[in-house]
């Protein structure tokens, strides 16, 4: 169990640097090619850091472990939610874009109450699983996100072309070359791929020693351990007053671990759901129309320092009771 202590360190160390690198790579490109940094966080840097929670959903649903590959992706979307967004909004209260407003959260809550529906339907033997035709189909919603990021970028770059011609060329000069910020994301990806490796499969182990149910593992020690790039990424973000780039990460990674990861983990072996994820997937689906209503009470599209505490105090309640109840 101490070397699996270790490795878990080393993780750690391993995800801060690559999240750094990540971040600050995919800043530059934004700045560099004048994409909003909304776009790079909903895009590259959301599926850099979901890349842990796709290895591990992908490899459970194909050796069976169904409750694995649901848990994974349930329990880390609530993490994301709850508290990676709630602790970035105590940091520094976040300021939601009209497209955060009116497209990216909704489409959220599209994608969540899509997969609950996914995962009830059906008839004789598929009732309960997630087929492949149903794989297919997240994917393709998938497809039309990434379109409408492409649209994102393009009017970013045409808004971009308003600014004043001394004013670009002051930003261009203060940003790195392209090839040092994709080596720059490419080593924070890889970072955050060993470092999510290390701590889930260590974290895994210490579990399995200590006799914790495989669905307990996989809401809590799975999903906080492959939420951990998504963790630090938005922090470093929201530190560094990256606040677009930290929304962009999350809700990205919400998206994307419902449509490209659940879509590929079904479309390469049918994904059977246990009706006892019911509730974690409920209270996703009411954080994430919570976070939808926080633009339009309170503070004017603001998610404020008091909205964050209240979303991290429902993530340690959450916790306590599916520790206590498992």
């Amino acid at each position: 169990m101490l070397l699996n202590i270790i490795l878990i360190i080393i993780g750690f160390i391993l995800l801060i640097k690559g999240a750094d690198f990540l971040v600050d790579g995919a800043s530059e490109i934004a700045k560099k090619f004048h994409i909003p940094e909304i776009v790079i966080g909903l895009t590259i840097v959301a599926v850099g850091t979901s890349m842990p929670e796709l290895v591990v959903s992908v490899t459970s649903a194909l050796e069976g472990h169904s409750d694995l590959a649901i848990g994974n992706v349930v329990g880390s979307n609530i993490a994301n939610m709850f508290l990676i967004l709630g602790v970035c909004a105590v940091i520094k209260p976040l300021i939601f874009k009209k497209e955060t407003r009116i497209f990216e959260i909704p489409f959220t809550i599209f994608a969540t109450i899509l997969l609950f529906f996914l995962c009830v339907n059906g008839s004789n033997q598929q009732i309960n699983t997630i087929t492949k035709e149903e794989g297919i189909m997240l994917l393709l919603f998938c497809i039309l996100f990434i379109i409408y990021n492409l649209v994102m970028a393009k009017k970013g770059e045409e808004f971009d072309k308003e600014e004043s011609i001394l004013q670009i060329k002051t930003n261009e000069k203060q940003v790195s070359p392209v090839w040092e910020s994709l080596f720059g994301i490419v080593l924070g990806i890889i970072g955050l791929k060993l470092g999510g490796d290390l701590v889930v499969d260590s974290s895994v182990e210490i579990a399995r020693i200590l006799g914790i149910s495989e669905k307990l593992i996989s809401l809590t020690i799975v999903a906080f351990s492959t939420s951990l790039p998504e963790l630090i990424t938005s922090i470093a973000a929201t530190r560094k007053g990256e606040t677009d780039m930290a929304i962009g990460n999350i809700i990205g990674s919400q998206i994307f671990n419902i449509l490209l990861i659940i879509g590929v983990s079904a479309t390469l072996a049918p994904i059977a759901y246990s009706k006892s994820y019911d509730s974690n997937i409920i209270l996703l689906i009411v954080g994430t129309i919570l976070l939808g209503l926080f633009p339009f009470i309170g503070k004017k599209n603001e998610m404020t320092r008091f909205n964050g505490l209240i979303f991290v105090v429902i993530y340690i309640l959450y916790l306590i009771s599916i520790v206590c109840f498992a």
